[in-house]
């Protein structure tokens, strides 16, 4: 049984979806102004990883994630830029999503555009003035907060306790707060401005606001009530406060089943921030990080716990990534040196057994509210314990095979999480510098990185055969010159890169 940490309940509770077999999931996606930042980054990873177990568990997922574009973020960026709203928002749309490829994360089921969803929206918010949830006041539409006698449920806030939001000015000077009946309401849809997108609607041109956007958008793609609503811990209020109260209010039913939320991402203990000089946006960091290891980073912080972020974080996530990496390499190179004559060196039913042990420990852990930092620990403790069994020994071909077993349930299990690993060390892994090594030492007149260190393990040992000690020193220095180390083992020489 799944457990998940509810945020309206404020507790974990059993997760039966609605329908047997089947989530239903919305996570709320970007405003579409700038890149992300690795803030938003770490939200978006969770919701991925969490989505990812649920399809391994048998799960069928519909996961839909909106595109907000359009908002007074764009629109503000477009006038400083002198362009409309609409380039501005098809450049960041575009942008996020090759930030989310770049960074492992699967694209959603549906995602659904704010602006080519306004007539679900505009039905919506008539539907509020119907019941007299909303009213009119010249051409702005607003939510009548206290018309919800349920208001603040989700956020744990008391409605008489609550302060309004920062004070707006129309253009002749005159306050928003100041035509509400009561300064809590929201905007559900705002009249139209000179030079600003605009649509048609009952109460006149206008665009929607953006709580709305989310409601009318999961409600169509979704229906109601829906399994998880997930998102930022800081949407908890007043984005997801006002969605559930006017979703709810609208269509006189519950909105969605459960509430999850990620925690906040910090920079070098501090909050992230442009004025800090901290603000570190997806693609920057990803220039100098490979995806893998952030995503490592990520998850080995619980997903609801504040998560720090450094550059030395981020080494650490890389150095526990690779310790995974070398292990598997170093397996799958024993495994393709087995051979026929050699003893059973190894306890192959143990370390089935241990793989077996893995993947029930992963699965428990995951069933906790996606602790993926404990279902890394169980991965972790299958690796030492194959290192172990490994040490110094020469594989039968019945011994390999239990080895295949335990690296692909590691390989599997890393693959729920989102991060595959290798079948082995690539080409691409290897510096071209060695083609030139190869070609001087030992005569390779190709330009494969890999088949040239071949040509080299191949030349040195048929140098120490030859007792040209020369030679054979002359590939050793050159290859540890170049990044890589040598083993020298019963099965041969074994060559690993470590850059």
């Amino acid at each position: 049984m799944i457990r998940l940490y509810d945020t309206k309940q404020h507790k974990k509770v059993d997760f039966v979806p609605l329908h047997e077999g089947e989530v239903r999931m919305y996570v709320c996606g970007p405003t579409v102004y700038n890149r992300i930042h690795i803030g938003n980054a770490r939200t978006f990873i969770s919701f991925d990883m969490i989505r990812r177990y649920l399809e391994w568990r048998g799960f069928k997922v519909t996961f839909v994630q909106n595109v907000t574009d359009v908002d007074d973020k764009i629109i503000n960026r477009a006038a400083e830029e002198g362009r409309s709203a609409a380039e501005v928002a098809t450049e960041y749309t575009e942008a996020f999503i090759a930030d989310m490829h770049a960074a492992g994360v699967a694209d959603p089921t549906i995602r659904p555009k704010a602006t080519e969803e306004i007539p679900a929206m505009i039905e919506l918010v008539q539907a509020l003035v119907d019941k007299e949830h909303a009213y009119v006041v010249d051409g702005d539409v607003y939510f009548s907060v206290r018309s919800d006698p349920h208001y603040g449920t989700l956020s744990g806030r008391n409605i008489d306790e609550m302060e309004s939001g920062h004070r707006e000015l129309r253009a002749d000077g005159q306050g928003l707060e100041d035509r509400k009946r009561d300064p809590l309401d929201f905007a559900l849809w705002k009249a139209a401005k000179p030079g600003e997108p605009a649509w048609d609607s009952p109460w006149g041109k206008g665009r929607p606001g953006w709580h709305i956007e989310c409601s009318a958008m999961s409600h169509k793609y979704l229906g109601l009530p829906f399994d998880i609503h997930g998102g930022g811990q800081d949407l908890v209020f007043p984005h997801h406060e006002n969605e559930r109260a006017q979703s709810e209010c609208g269509c006189g039913t519950a909105f969605a089943n459960h509430w999850m939320h990620s925690g906040m991402l910090q920079v070098n203990a501090e909050k992230m921030s442009k004025s800090l000089g901290n603000f570190l946006l997806l693609h920057e960091v990803l220039e100098d990080a490979r995806p893998e290891a952030l995503r490592m980073l990520m998850l080995q912080t619980h997903y609801r716990s504040p998560l720090d972020f450094s550059t030395e974080r981020m080494d650490e996530a890389d150095a526990a990534l690779s310790r995974i990496e070398n292990a598997l390499s170093a397996a799958g190179w024993a495994c393709a040196n087995a051979t026929d004559g050699a003893p059973d060196a190894l306890d192959g039913a143990a370390l089935r057994q241990k793989a077996e042990a893995c993947q029930a420990a992963f699965t428990e852990a995951m069933d906790d509210d996606f602790n993926a930092p404990a279902a890394l620990g169980t991965l972790f403790t299958l690796v030492t314990e194959m290192n172990s069994a490994l040490a110094d020994k020469t594989l039968s071909l019945v011994d390999a095979e239990s080895v295949v077993c335990a690296t692909d349930a590691i390989r599997a299990l890393m693959g729920v999480l989102g991060i595959p690993l290798a079948e082995g060390q690539g080409e691409t892994e290897y510096p071209l510098e060695v083609t030139a090594l190869a070609a001087d030492v030992a005569g390779y007149g190709g330009t494969d990185a890999m088949e040239a260190v071949e040509a080299l393990i191949e030349a040195r040992a048929l140098a120490r055969s030859q007792k040209d000690w020369a030679k054979a020193d002359a590939v050793r220095d050159g290859l540890i010159g170049l990044g890589f180390v040598i083993e020298d083992t019963p099965q041969g020489a074994k060559v690993t890169f470590e850059g």
